[in-house]
């Protein structure tokens, strides 16, 4: 009989829906403060997840969210860049 895998569950710092740890994107801060996307999941650092929707990244730019959550200043470049990479799964 074939077991069943465990799914990590993370939670959207936008939406706090739960979503399957691949659904979502992370963000992360370093230990020196950079903010940066982190699309492989093992940076290290703080992490902040943000769920796969134009959405979801309106309502963490609105709400501070990430700011809130990873304790820092997030650059506009990092909301630029998520952006961009939402645009692109929508192609794909």
């Amino acid at each position: 009989m074939a077991t069943m895998k465990k799914i990590p569950m993370r939670k959207c710092v936008a939406t706090n829906d739960m979503f399957p740890k691949k659904e979502l994107i992370r963000i992360v801060r370093s230990k020196e403060g950079e903010v940066s996307v982190d699309l492989t999941g093992k940076k290290s650092g703080r992490g902040a997840y943000l769920s796969k929707s134009e959405e979801a990244i309106k309502l963490a730019k609105k709400r501070n969210s990430l700011e809130n959550h990873l304790e820092t200043k997030i650059p506009s470049e990092i909301y630029d860049e998520l952006e961009k990479i939402v645009a692109k799964e929508k192609l794909s």
